[in-house]
């Protein structure tokens, strides 16, 4: 299978589909090693990941909905349910963080995003080359400063998403994609 197959076939899997086996050390290493291989102007190294595995996902589900439920204390309990239990579906998830370095008088800050964003992108590709499924998510917990806190960020830092990896439970629904003719157009001079 030549890369654009693989590239044609990616899908997301939906994170509630997702279960065990997932990658072992040796895979979730090379996995890593992989994802890292990004476009990085000025060689900034811009991202960092942050692997949540085993017994700590549903106590990081449990600290969101505590958290959660502190934040907004009128949330409604289906929503605290839903923190806590987002995270105990997938055996592996990675955050990926950004580091932005505002002002860089070579880099702007949008080219260090996109380079953590392709980390993230290439952790589904590599994911799904090694046999498993993978989602992207980012929801409120993405954007909370608490959240960076609890995490371990510095204050430079911000997560880029939630990627949810391990065997899909079942293939992985396709969905309707935009024609060509839609999102693409050719640029000419004027005469």
């Amino acid at each position: 299978m030549s890369l654009l197959d693989i590239l044609d076939q990616r899908r997301s899997v939906p994170s509630r589909q997702l279960g065990a086996p997932g990658p072992g050390a040796a895979e979730l290493e090379r996995l890593l090693a992989t994802a890292i291989r990004v476009p990085d102007h000025g060689k900034l190294v811009p991202f960092r990941l942050v692997a949540i595995q085993a017994e700590a996902l549903p106590r990081f589900g449990a600290a969101l909905a505590d958290l959660h439920a502190r934040k907004d204390p009128d949330a409604p309990p289906s929503l605290l349910e839903k923190d806590r239990d987002r995270y105990t579906f997938a055996p592996l998830v990675v955050v990926v963080v950004a580091r932005v370095e505002e002002g860089h008088p070579k880099v702007p800050a949008q080219e260090q995003l996109l380079s953590a964003g392709c980390v993230a992108y290439n952790l589904l590709i590599g994911a799904q080359a090694l046999g498993y499924g993978a989602q992207w998510l980012t929801g409120w917990a993405a954007y909370d400063r608490d959240v960076a806190t609890l995490l371990g960020l510095g204050d430079h830092e911000r997560i880029i998403g939630f990627v949810h990896i391990g065997t899909a439970k079942e293939p992985a629904p396709e969905r309707t994609r935009p024609a060509l003719g839609d999102v693409v157009s050719e640029w000419r001079p004027a005469p």
